[in-house]
């Protein structure tokens, strides 16, 4: 079974977290289900930008995004080559190690 690795984030998951995961479960409902409070405004639907990671480790063994997805990580705080929505991207069989960026657009506009 493949782990999904939280690295530690200060407010959402100050310890980081080691998961193990049944692929084909979205990184979003992996990290929900374990408590990881990971945002996701627009319920999971690929609609916002709010559960954006970054795949640290592993990145190359997940599906290509689509179209639609890459499109709203154009708009993401803090986008990279490694960035990911959460809620669209499917645990295989290998291993992942990822980070939650510190803001989301979300966070930023809603705590200023």
């Amino acid at each position: 079974m493949p782990k999904l690795i939280f690295l530690p984030h200060e407010d959402i998951c100050p310890e980081g977290a080691v998961l193990d995961i049944e692929p084909g479960t979205s990184i979003c409902d992996a990290a929900l289900a374990h408590g990881i409070a990971i945002e996701h405004a627009c319920e999971k639907s690929c609609a916002c930008t709010t559960c954006h990671v970054y795949i640290r480790e592993g990145f190359d063994t997940l599906a290509e995004a689509t179209d639609l997805e890459e499109d709203y990580l154009d708009k993401a705080w803090g986008v990279d080559p490694d960035s990911r929505l959460s809620c669209q991207a499917k645990v295989g069989n290998d291993d992942l190690v990822i980070e939650i960026p510190k803001y989301t657009i979300n966070m930023v506009s809603e705590n200023h």
